[in-house]
């Protein structure tokens, strides 16, 4: 079991955030198609808060995803060094 390869708590999050990200982009954007009546309205409505925030959840989880994505860093590299090197005395 000591060759097994642990998945980054991080990797998770990433995929959370990108999640989280498309969805509030993506109400955002039908807020943007079809807005709600002006008294529904929230206050600053005009900034497009959930566009942006949609877009930096998306960015950051990609980066967290990319990051920290299973199968690289240097518990992979120090085991393939171990098996291809010589024989320890």
């Amino acid at each position: 079991m000591p060759d097994e390869e642990q998945i980054p708590i991080w990797f998770f999050i990433g995929g959370i955030l990108v999640v989280y990200g498309v969805l509030i982009l993506g109400w955002g954007i039908y807020e943007l198609i079809s807005p709600p009546p002006p008294e529904a309205r929230v206050a600053l409505y005009e900034l497009r808060a959930d566009i942006w925030w949609g877009a930096v959840m998306i960015a950051f989880g990609s980066f967290y995803c990319l990051r920290f994505r299973p199968g690289r860093g240097s518990a992979a590299s120090a085991s393939s060094s171990e098996s291809t090197g010589a024989a320890q005395p």
